[in-house]
């Protein structure tokens, strides 16, 4: 994918205006910031509670209908979001 230059950076800009008009267009940039700060904060709170590895709740898992109780595993690396 090619790099966008100021040409076709300004080009976008004059069309988003002109499908979003001057008024919409800052509402929309505003909520884009919240948005994106947002996921970020909700990101790092989740990494956060993923390398600390305090649950508030209990380490359980479903055996068969039952509940049981299972001891959460410290090997001493942190645990990874996704695989």
């Amino acid at each position: 994918m090619p790099n966008l230059g100021f040409t076709e950076i300004m080009i976008l800009l004059v069309v988003a205006l002109l499908v979003f008009g001057a008024k919409r267009l800052p509402e929309m940039g505003a909520s884009m910031g919240k948005g994106i700060r947002e996921f970020k904060r909700s990101l790092t709170e989740t990494q956060d509670a993923v390398m600390k590895g305090d649950d508030t709740t209990p380490n359980r898992m479903l055996d068969e209908g039952n509940t049981v109780d299972r001891a959460p595993t410290t090997s001493g690396e942190p645990k990874r979001l996704s695989q």
